[in-house]
């Protein structure tokens, strides 16, 4: 991607164009500011980009694969994105969790529908921690998808979900649910969290994704996630913005002169580039914002679909391999320790069950990743493939080809990703409510013309851009005194196209 330049004075640079960088850059434009993002590599798109990882014709999605928040974003939502290639697919069904018996449970967007895979009983106490929230997700949403508000705007909202949420994940699993697959499916929506499912704050993590798929489902973009970023940097240079890739900065003496500099950063990387314009004691506390667990990543190209032991798995392009929720809570605990488990919690899509552009045709991708303890050096390729040939028998016999990445390789693709940590940091309770510091406008920095809007801001990882937007919010009202765009509210629910 070469340089897109303009002429005249800059308002604002931002550092970085990932997911959080592109929306920071769209919403100072919208707001009629002139604005450079400068990108270290050659093309847009942080963690979300797309590339053949292995062989001609094979589209994997490098890191994000499957958007729940971005449908659910408040800011992308007011952008026109379908007017700029990206086209949703909704599969049938949102996830599948298959167990060891042939079963598997699923997560249907339609909540009347758990009854089918979760029995009577259980879809009825699903229903009950679900239904209230689904109520009010419009709001519930715009509460989460952003910082800690001192008083919240939806209170009673936001406190018959923190009564759950505040719970472990196992303890609210086994608490709530009675069989097997009921546990499983809701502790591997709470595993995205990278903590140990034991852990305080560990639910809000499962309640928020089972929440979003019965609200909007789970969808991919159709030819890859590069789509959606592709769309996000056509956006802004339509409302004037300029991209500048190929270009790593280190230090902000090599910028062009701006009101303001936005990063989408580490914390610790935004105090090596700022250097002396942040105070000292600043600089400290950002060099102490903790890491969350790696990931070990394989990309598969493969001769046919996964053959799964239950049908139901294949109505989902996510599938959470692992188990029952013994088996994940014992996954996830290996996350506070040295080794990585022996039985890993595996997250797999399946994009070209459903998106016919992703493999050549009669040909398939899987996207597999496992998490391990920061830094992690062992080879995780025969435990991830060993935990889905328990369920699909015969998926070794498909695979042609494969694409392993590493924590150590992750952090060389992308500076922010410290020790595998694809998350922006780790999600523990201090981490939740002070992220990257302990403030009311985390954001802003003691220099008003610094702003962080990665995803070690809140609300913190996924591909939904409203640390972008809030950062740009932030930026805003304090140098250009001007109103911030408006968002979206309440989240559409789509209607679910056929699948092909």
């Amino acid at each position: 991607m070469s340089a897109t330049r303009g002429t005249g004075a800059l308002d604002a640079v931002v550092i970085g164009a990932g997911p959080n960088g592109l929306a920071a850059a769209v919403a100072l434009a919208g707001a009629g500011l002139q604005v450079r993002v400068i990108e270290a590599r050659d093309t847009v798109g942080g963690g979300a980009r797309t590339a053949e990882l292995t062989g001609p014709g094979f589209r994997h999605d490098v890191c994000s694969a499957i958007h729940p928040t971005a449908v659910i974003s408040p800011f992308l939502r007011t952008l026109p994105l379908e007017e700029h290639g990206v086209a949703w697919i909704y599969p049938e069904a949102a996830l599948a969790h298959p167990l060891a018996d042939g079963r598997a449970g699923v997560l249907y967007p339609d909540l009347d529908r758990m009854a089918e895979t979760l029995g009577e009983e259980d879809a009825a106490a699903w229903s009950d921690l679900f239904s209230p929230l689904l109520a009010g997700e419009g709001a519930l949403f715009e509460e989460l998808l952003g910082p800690l508000r001192i008083p919240p705007r939806h209170p009673l909202l936001l406190a018959r979900f923190g009564l759950s949420a505040i719970r472990s994940a196992d303890g609210l699993a086994r608490d709530t649910f009675r069989g097997d697959a009921a546990r499983g499916l809701f502790g591997g929506c709470a595993a995205h969290s990278f903590l140990p499912l034991e852990t305080l704050f560990s639910a809000s993590f499962g309640i928020v994704l089972a929440l979003a798929a019965h609200a909007v489902g789970w969808p991919v973009v159709r030819t890859g996630s590069q789509a959606l970023m592709d769309a996000l940097a056509a956006i802004l240079r339509a409302r004037g913005g300029e991209i500048e890739a190929g270009r790593t900065v280190a230090s902000l003496d090599e910028l062009p002169e701006a009101r303001a500099y936005l990063f989408d950063t580490t914390p610790a990387a935004m105090s090596r580039i700022a250097g002396d314009r942040l105070p000292a004691g600043y600089r400290r506390r950002l060099e102490r914002f903790r890491h969350g667990p790696g990931v070990f990543k394989v990309d598969y190209a493969l001769d046919g679909p996964i053959p799964w032991e239950a049908p139901a798995a294949a109505r989902a392009a996510t599938v959470h391999v692992g188990g029952t929720l013994d088996e994940l809570v014992a996954s996830e605990r290996a996350l506070a320790g040295d080794a990585p488990a022996e039985r890993p919690f595996c997250l797999v899509a399946q994009q070209s069950l459903f998106d016919n552009t992703r493999a050549p045709a009669g040909k398939h991708t899987a996207w597999v990743y496992c998490h391990v303890p920061p830094g992690c050096e062992v080879d995780m390729t025969a435990r991830i493939e060993a935990q889905i040939e328990r369920f699909a028998p015969g998926f070794r016999d498909l695979v042609r080809a494969r694409a392993v990445r590493a924590p150590a390789d992750w952090q060389r693709y992308n500076e922010n990703y410290v020790g595998g940590d694809i998350a922006g940091g780790a999600n523990d309770w201090l981490q939740i409510f002070a992220r990257p510091v302990a403030s009311l406008s985390p954001y802003s920095t003691p220099n008003p013309s610094l702003y962080l809007c990665s995803s070690s801001t809140p609300p913190g990882g996924g591909v939904h851009g409203m640390c972008g937007y809030h950062a740009a919010a932030a930026a805003l009202e304090r140098v250009f005194q001007r109103p911030a765009p408006a968002l979206s509210m309440p989240a559409p629910r789509p209607q679910l196209p056929p699948r092909g």
